[in-house]
C-alpha cells in the first residue's frame, strides 16, 4: 500500500506520517509518484496562496488520479483546495467541489479544538464511525459548498461540512492524524478503500 502525500510546501507532515506507519502504509512525499499510488492524501496547514500554487503544479495528475478512481483525501487546507477559490487568497482551487472557502465570523477564530461530527451519513469512509463523534480542528475558514456532497456536518457558529465526498475524493475539515482512535479510524477506511 502506498499513499502519495502531495507537497503543499505549508504541512507539518509528522503527524500524519507516524498514523500512516502505525495503520501499516508506506508513503512517498513526492508528486511524481501520484498515479503510482494506492491512494493519496492532500495535507494542509497555512497559507492558502502558497498552497494553492504548488497544488496547481499537479493539477492535471490529480484529475487524472480521480479519472482512474485513485481515492483522494483532503485534510483541513488540502480539503479547501479541493473547492473552486478561497476568500484567503487569490488564487484559484482544483475546483473538484464546487463552492468555496469563507472566513468565520461572530465566533473565536481560528476554530481550535474537538467538536463533533453531526449528521453522519452511511458511507465506507464512515464505517464504524458513532454520532456525534468528536474530532480535532484547527481551522480559520470554513467550506461553503455548492452541492449536497456532505457526510458529516461540524457547528461552529455555523454548521460547515467536516466531511465531503464526490465519487473518490474525500474532504476533512479537521485533523484525522490529530483525532485520537475515530481519527485512525477514518484514515484507515480511507486506506480501505484503494485495496
Amino acid at each position: 500500500m502506498l499513499v502519495a502525500l502531495v507537497d503543499t510546501g505549508v504541512s507539518n507532515l509528522t503527524s500524519l506520517t507516524n498514523a500512516l506507519s502505525r495503520l501499516g502504509a508506506s508513503y512517498e512525499i513526492n508528486s511524481s509518484k501520484l498515479l503510482e499510488a494506492n491512494a493519496i492524501i492532500i495535507p494542509g496547514v497555512g497559507s492558502y496562496d502558497a498552497a494553492a500554487k504548488k497544488i496547481n503544479l499537479v493539477r492535471n495528475f490529480l484529475l487524472d488520479a480521480i479519472s482512474k478512481e485513485i481515492p483522494i483525501l483532503g485534510i483541513c487546507l488540502g480539503y479547501q483546495l479541493l473547492l473552486e477559490s478561497s476568500e484567503e487568497g487569490k488564487e484559484k482551487g482544483l475546483g473538484i467541489f464546487k463552492g468555496k472557502a469563507v472566513k468565520f465570523s461572530g465566533v473565536k477564530v481560528p476554530h481550535i479544538g474537538w467538536n463533533t461530527l453531526e449528521n453522519l451519513k452511511e458511507d465506507k469512509i464512515t464505517e464504524g464511525i458513532k454520532e456525534n463523534s468528536y474530532v480535532y480542528f484547527v481551522h480559520s475558514y470554513y467550506p461553503l459548498l455548492e452541492e449536497d456532497i456532505a457526510l458529516a456536518k461540524t457547528t461552529y457558529g455555523v454548521s460547515f461540512a467536516s466531511i465531503a465526498k464526490k465519487k473518490t475524493v474525500y474532504g476533512f475539515q479537521f485533523h484525522p492524524e490529530k483525532s485520537g482512535t475515530v481519527g485512525l479510524k477514518l484514515l484507515e477506511n480511507f486506506l480501505r478503500l484503494s485495496k
